[in-house]
């Protein structure tokens, strides 16, 4: 059944890149319809979509995801984009599209698996070394709703926000378990850092409202908007499919969600996919309105189903329904935020955010699992590396250095031992 999920994700997200209904690439969905409408060739936009994705998911995607069992969905959706735009859109490119994009998938999960499984016959096994990379992240990640706060409205509104997230957070620590009778519920630390957080910068954004009449944007691409409501159905399958295989805990939408979902934190790991798709939302709207050009996942709120909801069938049913849901509301969504510029302008402080701090933890994250792989010798390389990544002009990006890195390290150490220049520790 997990396979099934993953090969139908794979065929619907070639299929939709294949015909230009959605793209994941962020950067990709603006182009597409330089093609859809005769001012860009498939050739351009196949090349394109290349550029943009190719590095992403083999830089990106496949390194997060072997730290852990769980697959980033960067890994599948950016190599459907490349897929779908590198077939014809005719109905024979679309079928071959989507056979494609149906056993990449399957090869995505299943290479990954072989490749974890052929670490285990190494003289060195790096594998559970590797889950050291996601230990920072998971202290780290309510941290981000205090950084947004101070992008958004200066240090010293996010030093408060800091405060009150790390004062809910000790109180967490202090109250909990809460005994109810015979029954006693456990709080997250983190977790309770993370909504008192969201809160306070929520609170602060909604109250930059605009009395200026703006530009109704929906109004003005109508037709675009109209050509995604065309496509409910094919957005609805697949949002579905996505939280049915976020609650088999296949894949994940975010490195942060990843690693707390990889050590079981599954009710975190929702709330962190929650806030992210808060802070998509002006993202993925703005750009669908402009474009008539989904996301395979839309604002990203179908992870966050998953995590919640540990029955994959009604999982399914929810990311459907909550897929369509956006669909319908994607004009009103963009109303809403012309009137309140402070959550729009929230949203992309929430990404900078979370950006910022995943650049930080999983650099000392990937610093921690080469240390752990090899003593002293783990340090060396990851610093090394990051500095020559930064005077290369990053073809790596930044945060996927540490990871990168921790698995360079580990093959390292294994050529060092076969050629008699590293002893396994003791």
């Amino acid at each position: 059944m997990e396979m099934i999920i993953v090969a139908a994700i794979g065929v619907l997200g070639a299929v939709m890149a294949n015909k230009g209904i959605a793209g994941f690439n962020d950067g990709l969905r603006p182009i597409m319809p330089e093609n859809l409408e005769g001012r860009m060739s498939r050739k351009e936009l196949a090349a394109t979509a290349f550029a943009m994705s190719f590095g992403l998911v083999i830089g990106f995607g496949i390194p997060f995801s072997l730290t852990s069992s769980i697959v980033l969905i960067h890994s599948i959706f950016l190599g459907t984009d490349i897929i779908g735009t590198f077939t014809p859109s005719d109905n024979k490119g679309t079928i071959l599209a989507g056979i494609l994009g149906g056993l990449y998938g399957i090869g995505i999960v299943r290479g990954l698996e072989a490749v974890v499984n052929l670490f285990e016959y190494l003289p060195v096994n790096f594998i559970e070394s590797l889950g050291e990379v996601g230990n920072p992240v998971v202290v780290s990640f309510a941290v981000f709703p205090a950084l947004a706060t101070a992008y958004q409205f200066g240090v010293k509104k996010g030093l408060l926000n800091l405060v009150i997230s790390l004062l809910a957070r000790q109180i967490a620590v202090i109250v909990s378990p809460i005994s109810l009778g015979t029954a006693s519920i456990s709080l997250n630390t983190e977790g309770m850092a993370l909504i008192a957080g969201m809160i306070v910068l929520l609170f602060f954004a909604i109250r930059e409202k605009s009395e200026e009449e703006g530009v109704d944007l929906a109004s003005v691409f109508a037709e675009r908007v109209s050509r995604i409501r065309k496509n409910i159905v094919i957005l609805m399958l697949t949002g579905g499919l996505v939280a049915a295989a976020t609650s088999y805990t296949i894949i994940a939408g975010d490195p942060i969600s990843l690693n707390l979902a990889a050590e079981g934190n599954f009710v975190d790991a929702g709330f962190t996919a929650l806030a992210r798709g808060i802070g998509f939302i002006p993202l993925i709207a703005s750009t669908a309105i402009a474009t008539g050009v989904y996301g395979p996942v839309g604002m990203t709120f179908v992870f966050a189903i998953g995590f919640f909801i540990k029955n994959p069938l009604i999982a399914f049913i929810a990311g459907t329904l909550m897929m369509g849901l956006e669909v319908i509301v994607l004009d009103k969504l963009g109303n809403t935020l012309d009137k309140y510029p402070g959550i729009r302008s929230a949203g992309d402080n929430i990404r900078n955010a979370m950006t910022a701090l995943l650049e930080v933890a999983l650099l000392v994250g990937g610093m921690n699992a080469a240390n752990a792989i090899a003593p002293g010798l783990g340090f060396f390389v990851v610093a090394g590396l990051f500095i020559l990544n930064e005077i290369a002009g990053r073809p790596i990006v930044k945060m996927a250095v540490g990871p990168v890195a921790a698995i360079v390290v580990g093959i390292l150490v294994n050529i060092l031992n076969i050629i008699g220049l590293f002893n396994i520790p003791a």
